[in-house]
């Protein structure tokens, strides 16, 4: 599939994480985004997704999971009026063999250079790169889970509804452990070095949990914290980048308030 030409209006969404909290929370998550999705198609707003949209994702090669099929059925809808819509894979959802492309996304794996209007963006999820010149090395668990030599060894021990069984588990202990490590630092200062060594200007992320933007002589940072909690993203409107909220009680995007984190 072509990469799709991204143009404004446009919003950037990360780390919905849908499957990974209770029934009625998974429930409250998924039906917000279903009217997000729904405004987004009735104002034209072409939409970005920036990884983990599943909190855990895995395609068999006949089997895919049941997990978001509401959402995915409208996604396939959406992406026929205004996609391709592009999904880059975060550390939760990037086990991936075709099904996400049939309901038309395009997906990329790993990031994503663009210009737009005269910004220079980086796009990723934030986990890490492969590419050792962007001086991002994905955690050493990270690379092993990616590797085509561990997903064909993982699926021919495990059946598929016992290996997203214990996938489930893992990725829930994962985010787990992020949080309790993570404050935002890693990413702040590998943005500060990438944007001030690079052409790039304005570079977009998720994967840390925490909405902030981040203003250096040399570029911005801008951190999608999480749609599963806070409900944040990045919108352009041809003038700016700014961070947003959807308020579902209004079926509207507003500014967001960066006094609530949590």
């Amino acid at each position: 599939m072509q990469q799709p030409t991204l143009s404004p209006p446009l919003l950037f969404v990360s780390d919905v994480h849908l499957g990974g909290f209770s029934k009625a929370e998974n429930d409250r998550i998924e039906a917000e985004l279903l009217q997000l999705i729904n405004y987004c198609q009735r104002n034209e707003i072409q939409l970005a997704i920036l990884g983990d949209l599943f909190d855990y994702w895995m395609e068999y090669p006949h089997f895919i999971p049941t997990l978001g099929r509401r959402l995915l059925d409208r996604f396939e809808e959406y992406n026929r009026a205004l996609g391709p819509t592009l999904y880059i894979t975060g550390n939760h959802d990037n086990w991936t063999r075709g099904h996400l492309a049939d309901r038309g996304f395009f997906i990329e794996e790993e990031s994503l250079k663009l210009s737009l209007g005269d910004r220079n963006l980086l796009l990723l999820h934030g986990d890490g790169l492969k590419e050792p010149a962007y001086g991002l090395a994905r955690p050493r668990m990270h690379q092993l889970l990616r590797s085509s030599s561990f997903i064909r060894l993982y699926q021919r021990i495990f059946p598929p509804r016992a290996g997203l069984q214990m996938m489930k588990y893992f990725s829930r202990l994962n985010r787990w452990l992020d949080r309790q490590s993570g404050d935002g630092s890693k990413l702040d200062g590998w943005a500060k070095q990438q944007l001030s060594g690079s052409k790039t200007d304005l570079i977009i992320a998720g994967h840390d949990h925490i909405p902030r933007r981040k203003h250096f002589a040399f570029g911005c940072y801008i951190n999608l914290g999480t749609f599963c909690t806070h409900r944040t993203m990045a919108y352009y409107n041809k003038s700016s980048f700014e961070i947003v909220s959807w308020k579902p009680e209004t079926q509207s995007l507003q500014p967001f308030d960066s006094t609530i984190t949590k």
